[in-house]
């Protein structure tokens, strides 16, 4: 969507100033200034847009008359540019506005440079810069308008999409051989990783999206519930089709071993094939169009729904029975999530077992209200400590050191050094990912200068093709640009050879002149991060970690109290909450795992500490959600004797926390007699498989030995307890 508006902008505004009979020049400056208008604003409320737009345009006409009165004052501009740089990335801290605004203030006078403009074109240029604000705005709020109310009305289609997609893969990975598994896993593990992608998108867009904050709060249940019903059901197929358990790790981690390679749900007989049959009625429910109905649809969705019953079980191995349950389950989401996104729907063909399931749906409905807004906690560190200070220190250094070394490269193109320096200070925020991303955009300089020769033999002298191809360059580069800054580096100095050809400056010389004003950037930005107040990547990778284990022990604690009978409180916010803490430190860890790193003990170390706590974060989720039931739900009571049972992990836990934050603290992490355990000594009966305590207990400890895992990979001291290992209740624990 943003690639459409903006080019729809870029053509809008190249209509305009062509029937306004302006030059070639003033074209490709109301081009970029267009394309800047548009994807510098990221606000979500239409009216936030439209006030920054408005903003935005004396801002750039400031910078375009400063540039045109500096032109021949060399140290004067090359000052003002630095000073210029600094604000921009100290804007940063006033939110999305203050970054659009600055990004806008840097960008036009960049246009400035690339047009030459100077005093007697200003007239011109100003009148360039109006049409191009204007034709951003026509586009952005009539032509493609950009609402929080439809960006939520896409991002549930597109998780209804993801859901269905994952189901496919269940169906796949029943029939997949030996020979075919390892490509279904990787299906498997790309498909939940998109669905949960796309449930933390519409996380984020809840509160724009939703007037009402009990509609929001309803939504979030309904998406979590889909989201953790479909990721089970993925761990029990894998356990119905493996000799032996299998972990939760499998789904989180490329290298995590399978137990069996042979398919042990073949040898079911008649289960295997309901089993196949009913995850494609699952899928069928998933992916119909929000208006179908029928008793077709009717009687999958009854039959699916009675697996929640255990008389209505095929028979079978209790893993395969288990799969028949969450099947059930994933059944009870999706018709929650119809609910949520759909409304009221037919409910005379409805079993006892779907009656069951829309009054458990209508208590929980009654109880959810909308969650508190929790004031943003401000950032208490100050001065030079701040990261927006830090950052726009370390880019006004680089961007001097740039300026000068660009100088010597060329007196004219000086400015594409800057450039390359501003750009890999964008969204990072320690050395490493900086040096990451400067070789990314060398990268994809050097294969874009490539295209850039090729494009401009092929447009020659036509100008309108020339802008053709400028569009899709654009297009390309947006749409690239979350899967891979070296595509979306390629795109753009493709079209700066298109730009150069419009201008009649293209040369051979000058695209190569591009790649070396871009090495010479990316290092003076590098050598910046290294002196000026470095933050190294180990740093902020142990903040970041120490977050996600906080936010772990918060919600496993808060769902284990709740859980024992404790007080309701919001526990798929704080789950949320985890989730956006566990991807801030997935992006920390990405210069750690990259394929150029040296070190590759450190890449395999990171590698599986963040598939540990995605799934712990999976089993947090799930205790998060069972616990929201207690409250109101007929079947799911609470069991005093699971407080015993969460307190390992949260002490287990707080010793990690210490060890990463480098605190003095007593003890070793406990490992050994398993959770299940606990229960041993109080006179109760056996917990049968299928019970939501026998499933809390699952989850628990899988948790527990994710916990342990993690100590064990960061070499915080794991103490061992023999005497319960052989537990009747541990054995039952699959």
């Amino acid at each position: 969507m943003a690639g459409l508006r903006t080019v729809a902008a870029i053509v809008l505004t190249l209509v305009t100033l062509a029937l306004l009979h302006t030059g070639v020049t003033l074209m490709v400056a109301g081009a970029m200034a267009a394309m800047v208008a548009t994807f510098a604003i990221r606000e979500k409320e239409v009216r936030g847009q439209a006030i920054t737009l408005a903003l935005g345009l004396p801002i750039a006409l400031a910078a375009m008359t400063l540039a045109a009165l500096l032109h021949t004052s060399i140290i004067a501009g090359d000052v003002f540019f630095v000073a210029l740089i600094f604000g921009a990335v100290y804007a940063r801290r006033f939110g999305d506005r203050g970054m659009a605004l600055g990004l806008i203030g840097f960008q036009v006078y960049f246009v400035s440079l690339f047009v030459h403009a100077t005093v007697p074109t200003l007239p011109e240029l100003y009148l360039t810069l109006a049409v191009a604000f204007v034709c951003s705005a026509v586009v952005r709020f009539a032509v493609v308008p950009e609402t929080p109310e439809g960006t939520l009305r896409r991002l549930r289609e597109a998780f209804r999409a993801r859901l269905a997609q994952l189901v496919a893969t269940h169906v796949e990975l029943v029939d997949a051989g030996p020979k075919q598994l390892d490509g279904v896993l990787d299906d498997l593990r790309r498909h939940t990783a998109r669905l949960h992608e796309a449930a933390l998108m519409i996380q984020g867009r809840l509160e724009e999206g939703t007037r009402d904050a009990a509609v929001a709060g309803l939504l979030q249940r309904r998406v979590a519930d889909a989201e953790i019903a479909a990721e089970r059901l993925g761990v029990m197929l894998l356990n119905a089709r493996s000799a032996e358990r299998t972990d939760t790790l499998t789904l989180h981690l490329p290298d995590a071993p399978v137990p069996a390679m042979m398919n042990r749900v073949q040898a079911e007989g008649d289960a295997v094939g309901t089993l196949r049959r009913d995850l494609e009625a699952l899928h069928l429910l998933v992916a119909r169009a929000p208006g179908d109905r029928g008793t077709g649809l009717a009687h999958v969705r009854n039959r699916l729904l009675g697996y929640r019953d255990e008389d209505n079980l095929p028979p079978g191995t209790p893993a395969v029975q288990d799969a028949f349950r969450g099947l059930g389950e994933a059944a009870r989401a999706v018709l929650g999530l119809r609910l949520a996104l759909d409304g009221p729907q037919d409910e005379s063909d409805d079993s006892p077992a779907t009656t069951r399931s829309r009054e458990e749906f209508d208590a929980e409905d009654l109880a959810i209200v909308g969650a508190e807004e929790s004031a943003d906690s401000e950032d208490d560190r100050t001065g030079l400590q701040r990261p927006t200070t830090r950052a726009a220190c370390q880019v006004a250094v680089g961007s001097a050191l740039a300026i000068v070394g660009g100088e010597f490269l060329s007196t004219q193109r000086w400015y594409w050094a800057v450039l390359t320096c501003w750009v890999v200070f964008l969204n990072t925020a320690s050395t490493g990912e900086i040096l990451v991303k400067g070789y990314r955009r060398l990268l994809g300089t050097v294969l874009g200068v490539v295209a850039g020769v090729a494009l401009a033999g092929l447009v020659g002298n036509h100008t309108w093709s020339a802008f053709f191809l400028v569009l899709l360059c654009v297009f390309g580069m947006f749409f690239t640009a979350p899967l891979s800054y070296a595509l979306m580096s390629f795109f753009v100095t493709a079209m700066l050879g298109l730009l150069y050809t419009l201008l009649n400056t293209y040369s051979l010389a000058t695209l190569v002149l591009r790649i070396e004003e871009t090495a010479l950037g990316a290092a003076c930005g590098i050598i910046a991060a290294v002196v000026v107040l470095p933050v190294h990547t180990d740093r902020r990778t142990d903040e970041h970690l120490g977050t996600v284990l906080v936010r772990l022990r918060e919600v496993v604690s808060a769902a284990v109290e709740q859980l024992s009978g404790g007080p309701a409180v919001d526990l798929l916010s704080r789950a949320r909450d985890l989730d956006t803490a566990l991807d801030d430190l997935r992006g920390s860890t990405q210069p750690l795992m990259h394929p150029i790193t040296p070190l590759r003990g450190r890449r395999q170390t990171a590698r599986y500490l963040v598939a540990l706590l995605d799934t712990c974060a999976y089993h947090a989720r799930s205790l998060a959600a069972t616990a929201e039931l207690v409250p109101f739900s007929k079947t799911v009571a609470a069991d005093p004797r699971l407080e015993r049972a969460g307190l390992r992990i949260a002490c287990n836990i707080d010793l990690i926390v210490a060890r990463v934050a480098d605190e003095p603290a007593e003890g070793e992490v406990e490992s050994g007699a398993s959770i299940a355990s606990m229960l041993d000594a109080d006179d109760s009966p056996a917990l049968r498989s299928g019970t939501v305590t026998f499933r809390v207990l699952r989850h628990l400890q899988r948790l527990d030995e994710g916990v342990v895992g993690i100590a064990r990979s960061l070499d915080v001291p794991v103490t061992g307890r023999s005497g319960s290992r052989n537990s009747p209740v541990a054995a039952e624990i699959p």
